[in-house]
């Protein structure tokens, strides 16, 4: 009976986390979009700048390409999570439970990663509005993911008793 009653939670927390990826996977493309445009300029006849970085940004600061590039990864894999978790919550049934924990489970460490980078961008200030959303969303979905995965849990051990 309580494994019915957090099918709701799942699903509700389910799409709310896929939204969310999917706009992390929005401004992160633009992000880096962006950074392939405005970023250093290197052929033939061109030198490398002094402190040349393959992970230069134009906006921000010394830790967004590395706060992009893990939250495209994350948002990546969390999107794949969340098919994975509509299948799951479709047929809600133990043989599928497995697979949605394990997607899940390596979106929220994907997502925790991505989150320390954006923690350490806070630190350091200098970034433009579109940032801070994705920080923000990346924060709150390393939340929200947990709380998926606990929801599942829930499903499960109850089912056992």
């Amino acid at each position: 009976m309580a494994s019915e009653q957090m099918k709701p939670v799942a699903l509700l927390l389910l799409v709310l986390n896929l939204i969310m990826y999917i706009i992390v996977l929005g401004i992160g493309s633009w992000a880096m979009n962006r950074a392939i445009d405005h970023g250093f300029i290197i052929g033939p006849g061109y030198d490398l700048p002094a402190h040349f970085s393959p992970i230069f940004f134009p906006m921000g600061n010394a830790a967004t390409g590395f706060f992009v590039t893990f939250s495209l990864i994350a948002g990546v894999v969390g999107v794949a999570s969340a098919i994975v978790g509509l299948n799951h919550i479709r047929s809600w049934h133990s043989d599928s439970m497995p697979s949605a924990v394990s997607t899940a489970a390596i979106a929220w460490a994907l997502t925790l990663l991505a989150m320390g980078f954006a923690s350490k961008e806070i630190e350091l200030s200098i970034r433009n509005a579109r940032l801070r959303t994705m920080e923000a969303f990346m924060i709150i979905l390393s939340a929200t993911q947990l709380l998926y995965i606990a929801a599942i849990h829930g499903a499960s051990s109850s089912r056992r008793t």
